[in-house]
C-alpha cells in the first residue's frame, strides 16, 4: 500500500482538489454559472467540471490549458434513453471537448434483469469512445445488494475506468458501505466514484479512506476552504 493510500487523513487541501469533480447539473444553470464554476475549478485545480453535454464546448474553451478536465454526463439521470442515443450523445460530447464520461446505466434494464442489454450498451458506449475516461453510474439506491454485485462486475467487464454510486438525482447518494463493496468487487481493475449528497470535508476523507479516488460534489468550494482552514 501507498503511502498516500496509508495517509488519507493527513492529505492537504491541494491534493483532496485532485480527488473532485466539481459539478453544476441544475436544469437552470446559466452560462453565467458554468463561466463562474470553470473560474472556481481554475483556482482550486479541481480535478473536473462536471456539467450537462450542451456546456462542454463552453467548459473547453474556458479550460484549455490548465489540469482541469471536462467531464460531461451521459443518459443522465435514468439512464434509460435507447442505447443508439446514448452513443450519439457520449461520441457528440467527445467531439465537443469532454475528457470523461459519467454514463448513467440503463437501471429499468438493470432492475428487470436484462443484463445483457446492460452489457452491450455500455460496451458500445466505451469502445466508441476511447479517448474518454469512463465512469459508469450504477445508482446504487435503486439496487438491491446483488444487483450492486452485478451491476459493477459488468461495468468493470465491459472497460469502465471508474464505478460511480450516484447521479445525485436518485432517492439516496453515496454510502461508505456502498463504496467498500464496490472497491472490493473491483479491485485494481477500476476505480470508485462517490457522489450524492457528499458537502463536508469529513465526508470526503471517509470516502477516500473506503476506496474512492473521485468525489463527486457540488461543494467543492466549501469543502476545501475547510480543509485549508485547519477543521
Amino acid at each position: 500500500m501507498s503511502k498516500r493510500k496509508r495517509q488519507k487523513d493527513r492529505l492537504s487541501g491541494s491534493e483532496i482538489a485532485r480527488f473532485i469533480d466539481q459539478s453544476l447539473l441544475k436544469p437552470q444553470a446559466t452560462e453565467s454559472d458554468i463561466i463562474k464554476l470553470c473560474k472556481t475549478a481554475i483556482k482550486y485545480n479541481f480535478y473536473s467540471v462536471c456539467v450537462n453535454p450542451y456546456f462542454v464546448p463552453l467548459c473547453n474553451a474556458l479550460l484549455k490549458g490548465y489540469d482541469t478536465k471536462v467531464t460531461t454526463i451521459i443518459g443522465f439521470p435514468f439512464g434509460m434513453a435507447t442505447k443508439d442515443v446514448k452513443v450519439y450523445e457520449a461520441k457528440q460530447s467527445i467531439l465537443h471537448g469532454a475528457d470523461e464520461l459519467d454514463i448513467v446505466m440503463n437501471i429499468g434494464a438493470a432492475k428487470s434483469g436484462n443484463w445483457d442489454y446492460v452489457g452491450e450498451e455500455l460496451s458500445e458506449i466505451i469502445s466508441t469512445t476511447k479517448s474518454a475516461v469512463h465512469k459508469v453510474i450504477i445508482e446504487t439506491c435503486y439496487l438491491t445488494e446483488e444487483e450492486k454485485i452485478v451491476a459493477t462486475k459488468i461495468a468493470s467487464l465491459f472497460g469502465a475506468k471508474f464505478i460511480k454510486t450516484s447521479t445525485g438525482f436518485g432517492t439516496k447518494g453515496a454510502t461508505i458501505k456502498d463504496v467498500k463493496l464496490i472497491k472490493k468487487i473491483v479491485g485494481d481493475r477500476a476505480e470508485v466514484k462517490a457522489a450524492g449528497g457528499i458537502k463536508t470535508l469529513s465526508q470526503v476523507l471517509q470516502f477516500i479512506k473506503a476506496g474512492a479516488t473521485r468525489i463527486g460534489t457540488s461543494a467543492g468550494v466549501e469543502i476545501i476552504k475547510e480543509a485549508y482552514s485547519g477543521i
